[in-house]
């Protein structure tokens, strides 16, 4: 029996996220609303190109296909456009065989505050004022940064990276950082090595990815010849003594992720095009380059580091 939306792992997205919608936007800041509308409408069968989230979605959703009886996993999208102009966007997540039925359109308004009622454990949106609202409102949110789009469908592996502090972490440590020296920041957490952290904005989905991983477990145990799809990576600029810390907090939320990376400040691009995540999330934007511009990036406008934000 599938999984009723409250017990899902639910991933909301904007259109924008999902699909270049660069010529729309661009007709809609040159010509207005109105000029939008009638291009969207002569356009109805143009199909999308892919977005930076694209190939994340994709591979996120064929957790279904391994799980068909529980689906365990959901996207909705949610977007700023009327369900007229919406049109367009579920043609073209139709010709892409993505399985996405549920949505809320809101004719130019932020979508965000219905991240809750989808029970979404994370909002992707290349609308950054849309995610600042919902981080300001405490809910899970993040500004997907323009990449090129590598979509391989010959792997179907879904590798996700995440940012300890201020990212699956609460910012408690990062605040120590900033207002003092590295010594400071270090003796702080040899000091509180046993004390896990509180949650950060995307602890639930961390989690939660977690508990999809138990259930590969489960598959693997009874068949040995299944593949793994799911591969979670912690790449942080913390290193020792403070690494302790981190996974004190994994161990008390009865997590973990498959690689953790502890860098003491090198470049995260170093791992990162290595690794190859199709989505990597952290709170500052000077960790979210790379040289090739094609390791999709997604900023997460929270704490400290973006009080200026």
């Amino acid at each position: 029996m599938a999984y009723p939306i409250d017990r899902k792992l639910v991933i909301a997205v904007s259109s924008s996220a999902l699909f270049n919608l660069s010529e729309s936007d661009k007709v809609f800041r040159e010509k207005g609303a109105k000029a939008y509308k009638a291009h969207q409408e002569d356009n109805l069968d143009v199909i999308l190109e892919k977005g930076t989230a694209f190939p994340f979605v994709r591979r996120f959703l064929s957790i279904n296909e391994h799980f068909k009886k529980e689906q365990p996993v959901e996207v909705v999208l949610l977007s700023r456009n009327s369900a007229v102009t919406g049109k367009r966007v579920f043609r073209s997540i139709k010709h892409h065989k993505l399985n996405i039925s549920r949505a809320a359109f809101m004719e130019g308004k932020s979508p965000y505050e219905y991240i809750p009622a989808f029970n979404a454990s994370l909002f992707l949106s290349a609308n950054e004022e849309d995610v600042i609202k919902a981080i300001s409102r405490g809910y899970p949110a993040g500004t997907v940064l323009p990449s090129k789009v590598v979509d391989d469908s010959g792997n179907e592996e879904l590798r996700i990276a995440f940012d300890f502090d201020g990212v699956i972490a609460d910012d408690e440590s990062e605040s120590i950082f900033q207002d003092g020296e590295l010594e400071d920041f270090h003796n702080h957490e040899v000091k509180k090595s046993d004390i896990p952290h509180n949650p950060g904005p995307l602890a639930d989905l961390f989690q939660k990815l977690s508990f999809m991983q138990k259930l590969e477990d489960r598959a693997k145990e009874n068949d040995d010849s299944y593949k793994r799809i799911i591969r979670t990576a912690i790449v942080t600029a913390r290193n020792a003594p403070a690494h302790e810390r981190v996974i004190t907090t994994l161990e008390k939320w009865g997590v973990s992720a498959n690689e953790v990376f502890f860098l003491g400040g090198m470049k995260k691009e170093r791992i990162l095009k290595v690794l190859k995540p199709h989505m990597f999330f952290d709170d500052q934007k000077s960790h979210l380059e790379s040289e090739a511009g094609d390791i999709p990036m997604v900023h997460i406008p929270f704490g400290i580091t973006n009080k200026k934000i």
